[in-house]
């Protein structure tokens, strides 16, 4: 055969040699397809159980961090759960990698009659041989949860439960703090209501805005904020602090404002849509004020000034003069006009006549709990109450 008859042979040798290195080198690595939604639920399945049985093999066996201190395992360490699942809504797959989609349902053990839930993204990668959680945090548009900002500490006790990422120190104070606000909550409200609370406590302001899925601006001077549903069946309301502003406050204030709170998981379940919020929020700071009283000029110094410039307010406040808006002196005289006319509700017709009437106007409306539960208008209210305003700061 002559070199050039070879020629051609030698050349599709060539050919076959660089096909196949070629195929070597696009050929997926060895293991399990991508996985499909079925693959993905299974091993969020196994993670899940993992982490309610507290058994760090399985654990392992389904996260690349391991149980090491950055993984979700050691920040939740500290939490007392009672469920904790997924539901898986979407997955997007790649040769080497996963992006996974899911519901997450947890359950705080004692405070949580039903699971709370989490929309969340979790990254997959193929490690040793098989699919395993890379990472996990809120999903793109929904609210952190305390424990994607580090290792969460917990502090129990009969007045409920306090979950923070700082020191123990300030977890106690807190739990301090509530096992106060408790009793008060429940000697103002009573009813039907769990006497616990839940209040989570995390590091910065930009903390507490992740935590309620929005931007730090909104809160700042925000000391507390109450989140929840006033369904049954429906997760433990959670307190949940702004430390930065709660901090700037003295010894009364901060106590002030965790009972303040604590009115409102109290009240929850009758506040609906049609609760005025000077009601709400007027019923809140009559409980706190009660606890911690102090003389009216001092507890209500906005409106106190503004009576004795003869700028007596023409009309209860409505739910926009609430909004943190920046204007801190119409803020304050809408709280301070929420709470005196709670309080002539109270001095006029009794304690009861008052839940009476909250309950009423949670359901109702404002004008059929005038009507139906004091026997008088929303303009003869108000009327009374700015009479009210001149006689006690005037």
């Amino acid at each position: 055969m002559t070199e050039a008859q070879g020629l051609p042979g030698r050349r599709r040798a060539a050919r076959l040699g660089l096909a196949a290195l070629l195929a070597a080198g696009c050929a997926p690595a060895s293991g399990p397809p991508p996985p499909g939604q079925a693959a993905a639920a299974a091993l969020l399945g196994r993670r899940a159980a993992a982490l309610r049985e507290r058994d760090p093999a399985a654990w392992s066996a389904t996260s690349t961090g391991g149980t090491g201190q950055d993984s979700l395992w050691a920040r939740l360490a500290g939490v007392p759960l009672a469920g904790w699942a997924y539901r898986v809504t979407g997955v997007r797959a790649g040769a080497a990698t996963a992006t996974v989609e899911a519901t997450l349902r947890y359950r705080l053990r004692v405070e949580d009659p039903a699971p709370a839930t989490a929309r969340r993204l979790l990254g997959l990668v193929r490690h040793e041989g098989r699919w395993r959680v890379r990472s996990e945090e809120a999903a793109r548009g929904a609210a952190q949860l305390l424990w994607d900002q580090g290792p969460v500490r917990a502090r129990r006790g009969s007045w409920g439960l306090v979950l923070g990422t700082g020191s123990a120190g300030e977890l106690r104070e807190f739990a301090r703090l509530a096992g106060r606000a408790v009793p008060v909550a429940d000697e103002a409200w009573g009813g039907d209501w769990p006497r616990r609370v839940v209040v989570l406590v995390p590091g910065s302001l930009a903390g507490t805005a992740a935590l309620l899925g929005g931007e730090p601006d909104a809160y700042r001077g925000v000391a507390a904020v109450t989140t929840g549903s006033p369904e049954p069946g429906t997760p433990a309301d959670r307190i949940v602090v702004n430390s930065e502003a709660y901090g700037e406050l003295d010894a009364r204030g901060k106590q002030f404002v965790l009972t303040h709170e604590t009115v409102h998981v109290a009240t929850r379940s009758v506040t609906g849509p049609a609760t005025p919020l000077w009601l709400s929020e007027g019923f809140a700071d009559l409980a706190a004020h009660r606890a911690a009283p102090r003389p009216l000029a001092a507890a209500a110094p906005a409106l106190t000034a503004a009576v004795a410039r003869g700028e007596v307010p023409r009309a209860l406040p409505d739910d926009a003069a609430f909004a943190f808006d920046g204007d801190s002196g119409a803020l304050d005289r809408a709280y301070e006009g929420g709470w005196l006319a709670c309080r002539l509700l109270a001095d006029r017709w009794g304690e009861e006549r008052l839940r009476a009437f909250y309950r009423a106007a949670g359901t109702r409306g404002g004008q059929a709990a005038f009507r139906e539960v004091l026997g008088t208008t929303r303009a003869e209210f108000t009327a009374a109450w700015r009479a009210y305003l001149r006689e006690e700061l005037g």
